[in-house]
């Protein structure tokens, strides 16, 4: 929401819609209009919603340049703090033929630890991401990180296949409070026109941290218990960002609201807050689950079991699926910061949808081609888009988010997506597992390709729908909200945040200056 001077030449739009059904037929209505509709508060209090055009996309030198010193830390932490989650994760996914013939249990059982891991993390999303809100980013994370290291080595030296779960399951729990504290840490600071760009570098942390996984199973060999290797130096990584996060300071939103007298107004109020919040944003709580586990499914189940299925169908060894696998994320990594910043002029869904819709188109070349080359090329530009969708989410979650609840908010919606969509890689391995397919020296091999190319069809079709039908708050001002709790969100809180925080535009020259 803006606040500009009461004369404005932008055209008038009609009032944002209220209610599921109008707000599907407005947001599908404004996909195919090129200018965004905002909502204007001026400087007397008085609204109005007109149709404002995107400003052109900026260099991306500029862009790096309006961050500060201190931004550049927080982003670089909140980014290495979900890079290490990534590879905690990804440390057993690519690794699941190796823990298969260690623990002497079919490939489809062990992916019983992935279903747990994933089922569990939303637990850990609403104790983190409510102490992140409540308490800091700070001290959460640092808990966060080091306890996930521990687990990390707990794992290596579990002796039997139960404790393996048991440690996983476990595991799940804390994993799942790093997303929403890594991202609202990373982008509460960023500048408004710069979001969409640090989003979708950000988001790639998730890549990166595949990338390194990839990496590192690639050189430490393909012998069965080189998998201890990897998880070690996850361990290292984990622990390393919390312990790097403890020499930086709070949150630039928890320092300014004290040092304003901020303070929680009633031992409760942070749970009244909290407790009048879910009530009044229920609709866009369930709307951003849908999305989250549409976009989960989308990229567990095109990942997951990408190694496993060009090991056995493809029938490549471990060093040339690694590779395959390192570029594959390499093109996440490029796609995801690219159509991030895309969306910054393209708009948030217009950027989902469409990488969506082009993934399908690219099925058959992702999994048709034989040989290492061909399948790290189709690999690339298949990854491209799917990270290229998920590059937007960081910063669309934030600003569909209530401004105090950016820490539980995103991280909660999006764990329990990943709660929801946690049997993916356990349903494509059982599924293929169960059909076989002709491999490359014509022997029987179970359908990984088939599966996953038909699976992800379904599901693109399903994130495109779902983003086309939903919301956009691209532009949302929510750096100046105190913590809940404080007692300065209750009337936001009961009116159901139908108020965004104004984002003050001067005018100056005859041009817009954000403030």
């Amino acid at each position: 929401m803006s606040t500009i001077e009461p004369v404005t030449r932008n055209e008038p739009a009609d009032p944002i819609a209220k209610g599921i059904l109008p707000t599907a037929r407005q947001s599908w209505r404004d996909l195919f209009i090129w200018k965004q509709r905002v909502v204007v508060t001026n400087d007397f209090g008085e609204t109005h919603t007109e149709w404002q055009a995107p400003e052109p996309l900026k260099n991306p030198i500029s862009l790096f340049a309006q961050l500060s010193t201190r931004d550049w830390l927080f982003f670089i932490v909140g980014f290495l703090a979900w890079t290490a989650d990534a590879f905690d994760f990804h440390a057993l996914s690519i690794q699941t033929v190796k823990l298969s013939k260690y623990y002497h249990k079919s490939k489809t059982d062990i992916t019983t630890a992935i279903t747990l891991t994933l089922l569990l993390r939303s637990v850990g999303a609403a104790f983190f991401g409510l102490a992140g809100d409540k308490f800091g980013r700070k001290w959460p994370m640092v808990i966060n990180m080091i306890v996930l290291g521990l687990l990390q080595i707990a794992t290596i030296y579990s002796s039997s296949f139960q404790q393996f779960l048991a440690v996983r399951s476990l595991f799940g729990l804390f994993m799942g409070g790093v997303y929403g504290n890594a991202i609202a840490m990373a982008l509460e600071h960023c500048p408004v026109n710069a979001r969409g760009l640090m989003s979708g570098i950000l988001q790639q942390g998730y890549s990166f941290g595949y990338v390194l996984a990839a990496c590192a199973n690639l050189g430490v060999g393909g012998g069965i218990e080189t998998w201890k290797t990897v998880f070690w130096i996850a361990a290292g990584l984990s622990i390393g960002v919390g312990v790097i996060r403890i020499f930086f300071p709070e949150s630039k939103q928890f320092i300014e609201a004290k040092k304003a007298g901020h303070k929680a107004v009633a031992p409760g109020a942070f749970w009244k807050e909290t407790e009048a919040m879910m009530r009044a944003e229920w609709k866009m709580c369930i709307y951003c689950i849908i999305l989250m586990t549409w976009l989960n499914y989308y990229s567990h189940t095109s990942q997951d079991s990408y190694t496993t299925f060009m090991l056995t169908q493809k029938e490549l060894n471990n060093a040339a699926a690694s590779r395959a696998s390192s570029l594959m994320k390499t093109g996440a990594c490029v796609g995801g910061t690219i159509l991030g910043y895309v969306s910054q002029w393209f708009g948030r869904r217009r950027t989902i949808v469409v990488a969506a819709l082009i993934s399908c188109i690219m099925i058959p070349a992702w999994i048709l081609p034989q040989g290492e080359r061909n399948l790290s090329a189709s690999g690339f530009f298949m990854q491209f888009f799917v990270q290229g969708a998920w590059g937007v989410i960081p910063i669309h979650l934030n600003e569909l988010s209530p401004p105090a609840f950016r820490s539980s908010f995103p991280g909660l919606t999006y764990q329990i997506g990943n709660m929801i969509s946690s049997p993916s890689a356990q349903i494509v391995n059982a599924i293929s597992e169960s059909i076989n397919v002709k491999a490359v020296d014509g022997k029987d091999a179970p359908a990984y390709g088939p599966v996953m190319g038909i699976a992800t069809v379904i599901i693109a079709l399903g994130i495109a729908v779902t983003a086309a039908l939903g919301p956009e708050k691209k532009g949302r001002k929510f750096e100046t909200v105190a913590p809940a709790g404080t007692g300065t969100l209750t009337k936001d809180v009961e009116e159901g945040f139908e108020k965004d925080v104004p984002e003050t535009i001067e005018m100056v020259d005859g041009k817009k200056r954000e403030n």
